[in-house]
This record gives structure tokens, sequence and C-alpha cells, in this order.
């Protein structure tokens, strides 16, 4: 089993920047395929990114293309978000998921490991 913390959240304003880190312990993070989702108040949990276990592939979801980016550094058992251009619509709870396979990269049920989440809030 994996275990998995997220930290690097915070409040910024709309314009600003935060990068967000990950980082698993328990097992063989490089045996991982990874992802952030998020979650806002009232609202169901949505894929932001993903990224596969040797960081080849990298998916991201419309609304965040071009002002995100996903990474990871296997070396240190760590993932990352970065989040440029942040807007008030990306204010929410960030978690990081882990799965050994993936059916569908932006499907919530898909992976079967979770951190306890970030808060992001972005003021106007």
């Amino acid at each position: 089993q994996v275990q998995l913390v997220e930290s690097g959240g915070g409040l910024v304003q709309a314009g600003g920047s935060l990068r967000l880190s990950c980082v698993a312990s328990g097992r063989t993070f490089s045996n991982y395929a990874m992802a952030w989702f998020r979650q806002a108040p009232g609202k169901a949990r949505e894929f932001v990114a993903a990224i596969s276990k040797g960081a080849g592939s990298a998916y991201l979801a419309g609304s965040v293309t071009g002002r995100f980016t996903i990474s990871r550094d296997n070396a240190k058992n760590t993932m990352y978000l970065r989040m440029n251009s942040l807007k008030p619509e990306d204010t929410a709870v960030y978690y990081c998921a882990a799965a050994t396979s993936i059916a569908t990269v932006q499907t919530y049920n898909s992976y079967n490991y979770w951190g306890q989440g970030t808060q992001v809030t972005v003021s106007s």
C-alpha cells in the first residue's frame, strides 16, 4: 500500500502561482501512475492532471491546459503540480491519487490510493 501526502496549498491572488507536491511512501513510487484531482465546495471531485509511471506521458484537463504543469521525480518519490495564472475558479481542495494500472485517466474510480488533500484558495 502507498501513502500519499500533499503540500503546497495556500491563499494566492488571481494571476498568481503555486506549486503543489505529493510525496509517496510505502511502495516503489515508479510502479504507480499518478494524478491530481480537485474538489470545490458543493461540487464533484474533478480530474486535473495525470502522469504516467515513467513520466513519459502527461494529461491535463482542458480547464487547466496552458496554465498547469504536472511532473514527477521518481528518485524523490514526489509528484508536482505547478499552477500558474490561477483563477478564482481554481479554488478547491487538491488531492493526489495513485494506481498501479489505470483504465481511464480522468476517472475517479481508476485510482486506488488518495492523499488527504491540500486547500488552494484563489482570491479575486
